[in-house]
């Protein structure tokens, strides 16, 4: 949360002091600014639900705050910086560097934009690994686990779904996917759309009521993680709210976007080449996964109870500490080796504004790929060449990564 001079204080607030400050002063705090990585406005999703304002600057998305405008590079350099402190105050000692973890979906405007916020928080940048790949590091040495796992990483923000075969201290990724549009805060906000449904209050409200109402259905669906039912009680726009309601409204009214993982679920699937009967287990990340709707909705479709015997808000940190502890050295257990793949197909721009693919989707890394072309007129001297990253068939649909000659 940013604050003004006048308002005295720090100039920000970091964590859980930000938390319980979005209700009072929902339009300078942010909150997953992980969604705005590496976009332009017009690529985050339902930019118009969030409580903060965001707007386009020079073709990126920038939240406009009372202390000015701030990329999400800034906002999550503040949150990084606030962790190095944290670190160096525990060891007493300066940080020599970390790893990373971002969804494994991202693109690479959004890994460069991750590594952009870790340079402003004066850090060293050892290694950006996937979440999910961080998170069955952690179970696969936690475990001694060895064959197919799947890995379902539901956060705040993002889906990631990954495939993994894990044999003998090798991490294999076979497949990833997911939607880095889609989190519990989508829970959230389709709850608090159900109840304002379910008392004929129209949309749109201002800032502070959505925020008020977004905290209240947050409480509410962690209430019936553990109960049958909770009561939403909220003020909003003048009016006292307040619905008694079941884990059932609550799994009938986000049904929509359980499925949507689901789907990512058989697409990767697909990808890896493997059946789900191949899966030996899968392994559950992300605070969002506590709802016993996803985890019921894993295990129907895997045939098997989902591993939750690791904390599923630590584990990625775990994974990418241990990580970390091997790429300084410190590994006695044995070699590390992680086999990661692209998340998103490579190709170059053809006649047409078309795309070539030449480094399909999930192939491991590093690669080498190579494929003839011809120059498109005779006596040709040079070639322009414009290198994008996506599944589209279009140019203009893709991610533009680099043009050279």
């Amino acid at each position: 949360r940013y604050l003004d001079a006048a308002q005295g204080g720090s100039g920000r607030q970091i964590g859980w002091d930000a938390l319980t400050a979005q209700v009072d002063d929902p339009a300078n705090t942010v909150s997953s600014v992980k969604r705005l990585m590496g976009r332009r406005r017009d690529q985050v999703a339902d930019v118009d639900k969030l409580s903060y304002s965001v707007v386009d600057d020079n073709g990126m998305a920038v939240v406009d705050t009372v202390a000015g405008r701030k990329t999400p590079m800034e906002v999550s350099a503040e949150i990084l910086a606030t962790l190095r402190f944290r670190a160096e105050d525990s060891f007493d000692d300066e940080l020599f560097g970390a790893v990373i973890t971002v969804p494994a979906y991202f693109d690479d405007a959004q890994r460069q934009a991750t590594k952009d916020a870790a340079q402003l928080a004066g850090i060293n940048v050892l290694r950006l690994i996937n979440e999910p790949t961080a998170a069955a590091i952690a179970y696969g040495l936690d475990n001694g686990s060895e064959g197919v796992y799947a890995v379902y990483d539901l956060g705040g923000g993002t889906f990631d779904i990954s495939i993994l075969r894990l044999t003998q201290g090798v991490f294999e990724v076979l497949a990833t996917g997911g939607d880095s549009a889609l989190g519990g805060d989508d829970y959230d906000q389709a709850l608090a759309a159900w109840v304002l449904q379910q008392r004929g209050l129209q949309q749109p409200l201002d800032a502070s009521d959505r925020a008020r109402l977004h905290k209240e259905a947050r409480r509410v669906k962690e209430a019936l993680t553990d109960a049958d039912r909770a009561v939403f009680a909220a003020r909003v726009a003048g009016h006292a709210i307040e619905l008694t309601v079941s884990r059932a409204d609550f799994e009938a009214c986000t049904a929509a976007l359980t499925a949507r993982t689901m789907t990512a679920v058989r697409k990767v699937l697909r990808d890896a080449g493997v059946t789900k009967d191949e899966v030996k287990g899968v392994v559950m990340v992300g605070g969002s996964t506590r709802m016993p709707v996803i985890r019921r909705a894993a295990g129907d479709f895997f045939g098997t109870e989902p591993l939750i015997n690791l904390n599923p808000d630590e584990v990625v940190a775990l994974g990418a500490a241990i990580q970390a502890n091997a790429l300084a050295g410190n590994n006695r257990d044995g070699e590390l080796l992680l086999l990661d793949v692209i998340p998103l197909s490579l190709g170059i721009e053809t006649m047409g504004g078309l795309v070539e693919r030449i480094v399909p989707r999930n192939s491991s890394i590093p690669t080498a790929r190579g494929q003839d072309f011809t120059t498109f007129q005779d006596g040709q001297t040079a070639l322009a060449l414009h290198v994008v990253q996506g599944e589209r068939d279009l140019v203009a649909d893709c991610r533009s990564l680099a043009r050279f000659t």
